[in-house]
């Protein structure tokens, strides 16, 4: 049977002190430090050692022993609610009971161990700012804040996870945002519930549009930077306390090939390296499916020379074409995935020795032609061409079935395959945003900062009256 605790903070100290100890049972990092004034007054303090600032909780107890005036060191807020207390408690907060106050005070006196800013390592940029969002929420923010110093700029604070309670905020500039996007995205929020929120990918799995498709519909980043530009462009973020991944939407195909450094160098540079970018994407998809389709089902289409050539290194291969290149693809993802997990200082040697060590082996064994180790080898490359991490999953797993539909079908399987990509792509929306804007449907110059990055001057004098 459920223990009944009284919910309001009594006047008496010592009916408080036994509430939150059968509250706090079995919490060994919970501190009960009671203290007796000289006129007999009773202060008890509630805090976890760990996570509050030693120096200036003496402050406190100093002043408390000497005249109770401790509220001039400190800022403090006046709690009526046991639950409350115990909430505030928990995040590092101290409470300070008073004998004859039906009231605690809660005062800000946390300090614990936290990351230090440094470069993102999986959006590092060679222009641009070096700095990225850490696991404390208050340092994100001031990070935010110190690039957009705007009163328009809008943090709303919520709270989420019975057992965790964990902040996070929806940051939003009012005069850009549009009013249906942020009224979709508070709706959803309002119907988010969970009893852990430990990173912001549990938010994200919940409120996207379509949580069965591969293709990711919210936008995660650790850069302050690219956080900053997507508030300008008027779009929405949610940063999570203890996560330095912060969500953006909605999200458009586009924006996952684009890099943090883009609108830092020149445009020019930029717009050819974007173009490069969406090459090597459908590289890292089509090159093995294409690769097996013509030279099973269509040898006439690839050069006398060439055709000859592959069919020399295929001599006493005792597999089909379509299986070697599964073969190969699962043993790359496997190495790939393993220099993932190992330590840094060992793990891209594995990896690139692995590949060279097994291809060279198994070529000179027999069980694997050459050819169908440059196509591998080039598929992967390709692949590591993605800014964004989120949107290379979907590449990499979309490249099997596309290659077995090559295997048994031809091009015709690569092509019906591509068709079901495409109308998913077509019917998917962020938001209310379809996935493929401004191409799909196309919009007034489709073509800016999609495919290329304009000239800001340019843009600049258009936007002139």
């Amino acid at each position: 049977m459920e223990e009944k605790f009284p919910m309001d903070v009594d006047e008496s100290v010592a009916i408080n002190h036994d509430a939150l100890q059968r509250i706090l049972r079995n919490c060994a990092d919970i501190v009960f430090r009671p203290l007796t004034l000289p006129d007999q007054a009773d202060i008890l303090l509630v805090y976890i050692e760990e996570l509050t600032d030693a120096a200036k909780l003496e402050q406190i107890i100093s002043a408390c022993m000497i005249s109770r005036e401790f509220t001039r060191l400190t800022q403090y807020e006046s709690v009526h609610y046991l639950s409350e207390v115990v909430a505030k408690v928990l995040k590092g907060s101290t409470a300070i009971f008073i004998d004859g106050k039906p009231f605690a005070y809660v005062a800000e006196l946390t300090a614990f161990n936290q990351r230090a800013i440094a470069e993102p390592s999986n959006e590092a940029a060679i222009r641009g700012p070096r700095e990225g969002f850490t696991e404390d929420l208050k340092t994100n923010l001031s990070m935010i804040r110190r690039i957009i110093s705007h009163p328009t700029l809008k943090f709303d604070k919520h709270q989420a996870g019975e057992l965790t309670n964990t902040e996070f905020v929806v940051a939003y500039i009012e005069e850009k945002v549009k009013p249906e996007l942020l009224q979709e995205v508070r709706r959803r929020l309002d119907a988010f519930s969970t009893n852990q929120l430990l990173d912001s990918g549990y938010i994200e799995e919940y409120i996207e549009d379509k949580s069965w498709s591969l293709f990711p519909q919210i936008q995660n980043t650790e850069r302050p930077d690219t956080l900053s530009a997507s508030l300008l462009a008027g779009r929405v973020a949610i940063i999570v306390d203890g996560s330095p991944n912060a969500l953006l939407m909605p999200m458009t195909f586009w924006a996952g090939l684009q890099a943090a450094e883009d609108h830092y160098e020149r445009f020019i540079y930029v717009s050819a390296v974007r173009l490069l970018r969406l090459l090597l994407a459908m590289l890292s998809c089509l090159l093995p499916s294409v690769y097996v389709a013509l030279t099973t089902f269509h040898p006439q289409m690839i050069p006398l020379a060439l055709m000859l050539s592959i069919s020399a290194s295929r001599e006493g291969i005792p597999f089909p074409t379509v299986i070697e290149t599964l073969l190969m693809e699962l043993m790359f993802e496997g190495l790939r995935e393993a220099g993932l997990r190992l330590p840094k200082a060992i793990g891209s040697a594995v990896s690139i020795v692995g590949a060279l060590v097994i291809g060279e082996a198994a070529v000179q064994a027999g069980f694997i032609s050459a050819p169908i180790v440059m196509i591998v080898a080039g598929t992967g490359i390709a692949s590591f061409a993605f800014p964004s991490y989120s949107l290379a999953l979907p590449f990499r797993l979309l490249r099997f079935p596309l290659l077995i539909a090559g295997g048994f079908l031809g091009l015709y399987g690569v092509a019906i395959g591509l068709i079901f990509i495409l109308i998913h792509l077509v019917a998917l929306k962020s938001f209310g945003m379809p996935y493929l804007m401004p191409i799909a449907p196309i919009g007034k110059n489709f073509w800016k900062d999609a495919f290329v990055r304009m000239n800001k001057r340019y843009v600049s004098e258009q936007k002139k009256p």
